[in-house]
């Protein structure tokens, strides 16, 4: 019986990591996702690090991708950017942390390439 327990013991810290690592995944697309929207909006490197996290934050809304294109859409069309909501999708989609994409948007910034994601 002890290797039952053991073995779900083990199960369920596996889970509990995979867990954690989609949790920091979503976080880090919904961060330059929101970095991708700053610089759209024209905002500088402070203020740009700000506004993701409040698309970070958006994402504890409700569940699923909705509320954070949503915040995006409404806050870009707020400010006189036309965007259509597969666009957004679209380029949430592309900036899943690949190295080109988060050197351009830190060059973008104008944020030292040594800025932790």
């Amino acid at each position: 019986m002890k290797s039952f327990t053991e073995r779900e013991k083990g199960f369920e810290a596996e889970f509990k990591r995979n867990q954690e690592l989609m949790f920091r995944v979503t976080a880090r697309r919904n961060r330059l996702f929101g970095l991708w929207a700053a610089v759209r909006l024209g905002l500088p490197g402070e203020d740009a690090e700000t506004y993701a996290k409040t698309v970070v934050a958006a994402d504890f809304e409700a569940p699923g991708d909705a509320d954070v294109i949503e915040k995006v859409r409404a806050d870009l069309e707020e400010n006189g950017v036309a965007v259509t909501e597969a666009e957004l999708r679209g380029t949430r989609a592309r900036r899943r942390g690949s190295p080109p994409a988060v050197s351009w948007i830190l060059d973008e910034l104008g944020m030292p390439a040594t800025t932790r994601l």
